[in-house]
Order: C-alpha cells, then sequence, then structure tokens
C-alpha cells in the first residue's frame, strides 16, 4: 500500500492475510473477501464491478463494519492480472496492504482539507508501478466539505488509470454532487446473528459471543478486537452492578463514575496494542527502504487518536446500554413479577431507563465524560436496588 506520502507500509493486526512471503509459491487460495462479514450484497456488489470497473465507487456506512476488509478484497480483484485469483504475489499483497498500486489517503486533519483533495489530485496522475491501474482510497469524505469542489473536478475527469474508492458514514447535502459521480454501496451495521457466529467461529463461547456481539454494536472491527479482549466480562458486570451499588450519596456517584471511565480507558489498550503493532511494521518497512523515518508519521500518529477517542467513547456507550438494559430488566420484574408494586417504582423504574438512554444519546455531542457520568449517577442514586 502506498500512503498518501508515496512510501509502502503494512497495517498490522486485522487479519489480512500475508504471512512471513508475499511471493507466488504453493499458497491456499485466498477468499478475497473472507474479512468482509456480514456485507454480502456489497460483496456481491463489488465483485460484480471488479469485472468492468468503472472510475468511482463510493462506500457508505458506519464506521467498523468492514469497510477496509472490502476496499483490500475489492482492490485485490482490481489489480490482479487474473481478477482477484487469490494465489498471486498480487493478490497476497494487496490484502496485505503492501502492492505499491493501492494508494490510501487519510485526512490530515479533524476534516479532509483542501491540501489532501489536492494530493488525491496528483495521485490520480501517478502511473500504475505495477498493475494496469491504480486503487486510490480516500476515506472519511464525510468530512470533506470544503474539500468537495476539488475532489469533484477530479472525478468528473478521471485519469484512465486511477479507479477511486471512497468511504463516508454518510453524504451530507454539500457531497451530494459528489457522490452522484461515483457507483454508491450501501454498508450497514452488522447483525448480532451474524457477529454472534463469527465469533463463535474464533473460539467464543455462545453466551459470550451473544454478549461480545451486541457490545460491539453492529461493529466487526470492535468484535475482532472484543475477542482478545480478557477484561470484556468485567467491564460488563460493572456497568451490570451500578444499580446495586449506589447508596443515595454524592460520594458514592463520583466514585462509581471514576471507575466506569478508568475501565473504558482500560478498553482501549487492545487497540492501543494494535496501533503499536502497525507503527512498528511502517518502521521496519521504512528502514528496508533506507528512510531514516516514518513518512507521515504525525498523521499516522493523528489518525490513531482519533480512532482511540472514539473506541473509547463506543465503549462508554456499549456500558450505558448494559446499565439500561439493567434497569429495563427490573422494570420488568415489576410488571410481570407478581409482587404489589405502585405506580410510583414503575415511574422511576422508567425514568431511570429513559435518564441513561438520553445520556447515550448526548455522547454524540462529545461532553465532559466525568460529569456526565457523575450527574447520571447521582440521579440514578434516587432509584434504588
Amino acid at each position: 500500500m502506498t500512503t498518501d506520502t508515496g512510501t509502502a507500509g503494512a497495517t498490522a493486526g486485522h487479519g489480512h492475510p500475508g504471512g512471513s512471503s508475499l511471493a507466488d509459491g504453493d499458497h491456499p487460495v485466498l477468499a478475497l473477501f473472507d474479512d468482509a462479514v456480514g456485507q454480502d450484497t456489497a460483496v456481491d456488489r463489488l465483485r460484480a464491478s471488479a469485472r468492468r470497473p468503472v472510475h468511482a465507487y463510493l462506500l457508505v456506512g458506519p464506521p467498523g463494519v468492514g469497510q477496509e476488509a472490502l476496499v483490500r478484497g475489492f482492490a485485490a480483484a482490481l489489480l490482479c492480472p487474473d481478477g482477484g485469483c487469490g494465489v498471486c504475489s498480487t493478490c497476497r499483497r494487496t490484502l496485505a496492504g503492501v502492492h505499491p498500486d493501492l494508494v490510501e489517503v487519510h485526512r490530515s486533519g479533524a476534516s479532509l482539507s483542501v491540501d489532501d483533495a489536492r494530493r488525491v489530485v496528483r495521485l490520480a496522475q501517478r502511473r500504475p508501478l505495477e498493475s494496469r491501474r491504480q486503487v486510490v482510497v480516500v476515506s472519511d469524505l464525510h468530512l470533506a466539505r470544503l474539500a468537495a469542489p476539488v475532489l469533484l473536478k477530479t472525478l468528473e475527469e478521471p485519469a484512465g488509470d486511477t479507479v477511486f474508492v471512497l468511504s463516508a458514514d454518510l453524504v451530507p447535502p454539500e457531497l451530494v454532487t459528489v457522490a452522484s459521480r461515483c457507483v454508491r454501496v450501501d454498508l450497514h451495521p452488522v447483525s448480532p446473528e451474524a457477529l454472534t457466529r463469527w465469533l463463535v467461529g474464533q473460539g467464543v463461547d455462545a453466551g459470550s459471543a451473544h454478549e461480545m456481539a451486541v457490545a460491539a454494536g453492529g461493529s466487526i472491527d470492535r468484535a475482532r478486537l472484543l475477542v482478545h479482549d480478557e477484561d470484556f466480562a468485567a467491564r460488563r458486570r460493572l456497568w451490570r452492578d451500578i444499580p446495586t451499588r449506589l447508596d443515595g450519596t454524592g460520594a458514592t456517584a463520583a466514585a462509581l463514575a471514576a471507575d466506569l471511565l478508568a475501565s473504558a480507558e482500560q478498553a482501549v489498550e487492545p487497540l492501543r496494542a494494535l496501533h503499536l503493532a502497525e507503527m512498528q511494521g511502517r518502521a521496519e518497512q521504512a528502514e528496508s527502504t533506507g528512510e531514516r523515518a516514518v513518512p507521515g508519521r504525525k498523521d499516522i500518529e493523528d489518525r490513531h487518536n482519533r480512532e482511540e477517542r472514539r473506541w473509547r467513547a463506543d465503549e462508554i456507550k456499549a456500558g450505558l446500554g448494559v446499565l439500561a438494559g439493567a434497569y429495563r430488566d427490573r422494570l420488568v420484574a415489576e410488571v410481570t413479577g407478581g409482587r404489589p408494586s405502585g405506580p410510583g417504582r414503575v415511574g422511576e423504574l422508567s425514568g431511570a431507563v429513559a435518564a441513561v438512554e438520553g445520556v447515550c444519546v448526548e455522547m454524540v455531542r462529545n461532553p465532559n465524560e466525568s460529569l456526565m457520568l457523575e450527574a447520571l449517577l447521582v440521579h440514578l442514586s434516587a432509584v434504588t436496588g
């Protein structure tokens, strides 16, 4: 893979094939889209498109649902001289992210800037180094509001040897025209059933697999890391036990909020390990080509920081879902348990569920997490047991 700095690198830890050798030889055939879990419709669309590709494709869907696996598989089919045989060096290197005609452009800041778009334009004019075409991948198109005019011109007058594969969480109104110049492929959150089946296939027991699938929130990327997260069950218990640990005091609410934030920070560790492995791989690649430093290191570190912040926020939202479920279970028990229960108790529990769900919605505004959780737990302290 060539980054926007023009140097090869590899992404480690995502389960992409490659192994110790990328040369041709007696290797098993690789299914190009094995890692694209739960996206069968998109896979079928991309397989068909690879036979007679047009100049631009746009993958639209929430983050973490398999974009990288889809892009790598599609790129292998486009670059392989046999249309994606899964055996040759081209397929193996593309799936591993180290083929020189797979070019990825990541935003350098909070948005895809005009300068980022200009890099895309320059890269699009580059001639393929090995294959008959090159694949230019641009992520986070939904954050390209200011850069849209630059990208639009390139998509309207594409270079003949370049296929663009863009991805976006959604298509805002100001990017509708850009999107109209691409073949759109919609992606969807992976169903809990599909995630559960995949997790069981990774050796996770069925009960834990279901709980992880729910916690993954439709993200196969999150599910992959949860497989190796030894503290997952303990963090779920921490959130689930909150109703029994609240005692009506602000001190307890503050202490529990601190515990929850510490557990969310701990949840990021598997992702940090993945990022460390990626950076080490890039450093080794740079050293092997005579580079004194990792090209684009700051941009890579910025991307890692963004991913880690998002992962931490997703962990808190998943925990809030567990907490809401704990109060919902109490509400169901009150209504169906045959015990005398006044409307006040039912109202308290209903209000607790609504309060937790409201905070989960509020997470999109990037609030002060400590204050947010403390205020929620103080509010919930009025609902005992």
